[in-house]
């Protein structure tokens, strides 16, 4: 961009002298020649211009707003290059420029953005003294913030006198700070005005609440919610969008929820605001709970919100719920975003509808980085790693997107659930000698993973010894859950003990390290570790599933009886379970059960059913998923029925 200006230049140099139209219509106004500028689209319509304007004589005459107005419009057009090139001929032409033309010109500097000609520009305000103009100096900020040059902005408002600083001027370090992802910085310039008592606008405040919210700054954030107060700013959608952002992204989301419902006016930012709140804080049954009064409230949602709730979906794996969600779309025509396609492909890929993710994924016209990997990770998940791994080969012969660290993740994610330990290796190598990516923690995670698969437990374990970086629990984590299947309590102890190290009082190792005592008979070490994980008060959050019916989703929770159905749930239960008295004595029972003496594991069976059940409500009942937990004396034991109907329609 920059190569092809001193040629504009000069060809604008040109036409002072030699004019293509020697009888040009110099009888125009002002005002007709900015109507006539306003067709100006490229160089050539430029040049053209230029050449009946100089013909006119109104480089010799004082026409300053004309020229102001016309770097002005080019700037906020399609070629803000025009600008620059028509500011840098003017300049060599001698025409006397104000403070207005340095606005124009710099904010052509920052659309695209160009930091040279803007430090060209910054020295030549400086020779013509125009760097203390308020105008100007609010530019000069804007523009090295986009550039991505906070020092030399920090400079040009550090070095300003305080009688060029307006409020405009404390926004705009605000807001750049927060564009380079700098908030304690942000925090901090805001805290200096406070300090200085410069009279703050109602941008102010919303600027200093989202670098609270992306640092989970709730003391500042409180505090800045204190002087919305005392100012007497209005709770607009605006100033309460961000309230309520900052508090959910502090975690706060009980007040945000009251400070949303205490607004008197509330549009599609507010409801996405709250929604993306209540996604965000995992509690993702008020999210789409919160969609729903939203459509009741006849507010139109818009691609964000839909993002929201439908990642909501995905984590409850509310697929009706999601589908109805997707059609909405179709029929309102939003959601035609990527971001909104991307989080599609998640929710059907974790709902298991990978048909529909699928021809969500074939259906996007240009696919980015987040859409590769949210497919391939979706095949791997599923069940189809060597579909996953056919398209990562096709990601990497397309030219639309580069694989980044996660998108190895799925692929190695993949290998794992296909049992593919040399493709495992390649790729944990291609991607540091092809791609130039450092494995991060997960990825040797992932290793671990695919090597304990594979049952090369003494392969994963010297594999964790040779790691160039420490292993987290998560890392020993993965050998405890392998040596499980396999039996190898030796190494399970050795796993668990590092886990104890890094977690002492977290009850995942120890919950780990009893089973494997359970599967090996080893009672007493069973009751050891419990003894231990009572004594340090380690308790076991109780197992949870969700099951979503007729477009609501249901939650329970081990031992619960907080449902309104638990009565009839309960019954059909005992009435199953006795039921299949007759597998169990020929060792193919319901579930997986660790009783005192003997291990039972779950077969779906092809047994006749034994008898109808009695009650409408049993029978109604075999539409939930349940997980349950009982404690029998120091045993445990549990019922999972994963679609009822499935596992006991043939028995």
């Amino acid at each position: 961009m920059r190569s092809s200006f001193p040629k504009l230049q000069r060809s604008f140099l040109g036409l002072h002298s030699t004019s293509s139209n020697p009888n040009p219509p110099s009888s125009l106004s002002p005002s007709q020649w900015l109507l006539l500028s306003s067709s100006i689209s490229t160089s050539r319509h430029l040049r053209q211009f230029l050449a009946r304007a100089i013909a006119a004589g109104l480089l010799r005459n004082n026409h300053l707003h004309l020229w102001n107005s016309l770097l002005h419009s080019l700037a906020r057009g399609p070629n803000p290059d025009l600008s620059i090139s028509l500011f840098d001929l003017l300049r060599r032409a001698g025409v006397a420029f104000d403070n207005y033309a340095f606005t124009a010109v710099l904010k052509a500097v920052a659309a695209f953005p160009l930091p040279k000609e803007g430090e060209n520009i910054h020295s030549l305000s400086l020779k013509l003294g125009f760097e203390s103009e308020n105008f100007v100096l609010n530019s000069l900020i804007h523009m090295y913030f986009v550039c991505g040059f906070h020092v030399a902005a920090r400079r040009v408002f550090d070095l300003a006198e305080d009688s060029a600083r307006d409020v405009v001027s404390w926004n705009s370090m605000i807001s750049g700070y927060l564009q380079v992802g700098m908030c304690q910085e942000a925090l901090s310039v805001f805290g200096n005005m406070v300090r200085r008592s410069i009279t703050m606008d109602a941008i102010t405040p919303v600027s200093a609440l989202i670098a609270c919210g992306r640092i989970r700054a709730i003391e500042p954030g409180r505090r800045i919610h204190s002087l919305v107060v005392i100012y007497g700013f209005d709770l607009n959608c605006f100033l309460g969008s961000s309230l309520i952002n900052m508090y959910a992204g502090c975690g706060y989301i009980e007040d945000a929820r009251k400070l949303f419902d205490r607004m008197p006016e509330r549009n599609v930012v507010c409801w996405t605001s709250m929604i993306s709140g209540y996604t965000q804080s995992g509690r993702f049954r008020e999210s789409i709970k919160l969609f729903r009064e939203m459509q009741m409230a006849g507010v139109r949602a818009d691609d964000p919100t839909i993002a929201s709730v439908i990642s909501s979906c995905a984590q409850l794996g509310a697929h009706a719920q999601g589908s109805y969600i997707h059609k909405y779309c179709d029929a309102n025509n939003i959601g035609k975003l990527l971001s909104v396609k991307n989080a599609l492909i998640d929710m059907y890929s974790k709902c298991g509808d990978i048909q529909r993710a699928f021809e969500v994924f074939q259906g996007l016209a240009q696919k980015d980085v987040i859409s590769w990997t949210v497919m391939i990770s979706g095949l791997a998940l599923n069940g189809y790693p060597k579909e996953a791994l056919d398209l990562f080969s096709e990601m990497e012969l397309s030219d639309e997107a580069m694989p980044n660290e996660i998108t190895f993740l799925g692929v190695l994610t993949a290998c794992s659930h296909g049992g593919l330990v040399d493709k495992g290796y390649h790729y944990f190598n291609k991607m540091v000698h092809c791609y130039g990516l450092m494995p991060q923690i997960e990825h040797y995670g992932c290793m671990v993973d695919l090597l304990g698969r594979a049952n090369l437990l003494k392969e994963a374990k010297n594999f964790i010894k040779e790691m160039p970086i420490k292993p987290d629990v998560v890392i020993w984590r993965s050998l405890l859950f392998a040596c499980r299947g396999k039996g190898n309590v030796k190494l399970a102890e050795y796993a668990a003990e590092r886990i104890l190290e890094m977690e002492p009082r977290r009850c995942a190792g120890h919950v780990l390290l009893s089973n494997i005592y359970a599967v090996s008979s080893r009672w007493s070490d069973v009751n050891k570790v419990r003894g231990v994980m009572s004594n340090w008060g380690i308790h076991k959050k109780p197992g949870c599933s969700f099951i979503e019916l007729n477009g609501i989703v249901h939650e329970f929770f081990a031992t619960d009886r907080s449902h309104h159905q638990s009565d009839m749930i309960y019954e059909f239960l005992r009435y199953k379970w006795l039921g299949t008295r007759h597998i169990r004595r020929r060792g193919c029972p319901l579930c997986c059960c660790c009783l005192r003496r003997s291990k039972i594991k779950v077969l779906e069976s092809t047994k006749r059913e034994p008898r109808r059940c009695k009650t409408k409500g049993a029978r109604e009942a075999h539409q939930w998923i349940i997980i349950s937990y009982t404690e029998l004396g120091t045993a445990a034991w549990s019922i999972t029925l994963l679609r009822l109907p499935i596992i006991f329609q043939a028995m």
